[in-house]
């Protein structure tokens, strides 16, 4: 079966948890979810990279131990350091950082859990105009995503990918059907 027909089960399949009300961020975070308790089930003590967000509460709810990082990442990137965890999860966050690989390279704990979106050649990358914070100064490719990692000291264990179809009519909306959108990647200390 493949993925995009799995998807597309899951989200008729009234069994499967419906986390958020938006169809398209559900669709996300059950994947995200999905791919890091194949290996890594809960309670486990975790490092999100980032400040406190819906989807590290999905965590929690799911069993696992969160925290959360505080301040600008580019600016203080030791501040991945020292954490008695078993992963550090990097959930839509590398592609806001100036410069991911200094937060790459600081983490210390074992196992990482990234996923990033990739570049699409028929939409430009994301910005927020009215929040700094809220803009992609990187959209990967993946060859380019799997040597950050690896200029990081980190090996990639698996990674999967998946598309982000709208239900919206169009040129655009097909092909966000076809195309895969996001990156998903477990890594582990080089």
């Amino acid at each position: 079966m493949t993925n995009a027909h799995l998807m597309s089960r899951m989200t008729q399949d009234k069994s499967i948890p419906r986390l958020v009300d938006n169809p398209a961020l559900n669709r996300r975070y059950v994947h995200t979810l999905q791919f890091m308790q194949t290996a890594l089930p809960p309670p486990a003590r975790l490092l999100d990279l980032g400040a406190p967000n819906p989807f590290s509460h999905i965590m929690q709810e799911q069993g696992y131990n969160v925290q959360n990082t505080q301040g600008d990442l580019d600016e203080t990137p030791e501040v991945v350091q020292g954490r008695d965890v078993e992963a550090v999860t990097a959930f839509e966050i590398l592609e806001h950082l100036v410069g991911p690989l200094n937060v790459l390279r600081a983490i210390d704990a074992p196992r990482l859990f990234a996923t990033v979106p990739l570049q699409l050649w028929f939409a430009k990358p994301y910005t927020n105009p009215n929040d700094p914070w809220d803009r992609h100064f990187h959209e990967f490719e993946d060859w380019q995503f799997d040597w950050l990692l690896e200029k990081a000291g980190w090996s990639i264990v698996r990674s999967e990918k998946w598309t982000s179809p709208s239900r919206a009519l169009g040129f655009r909306p097909l092909l966000r059907r076809i195309t895969p959108r996001y990156y998903a990647v477990e890594a582990v200390r080089a």
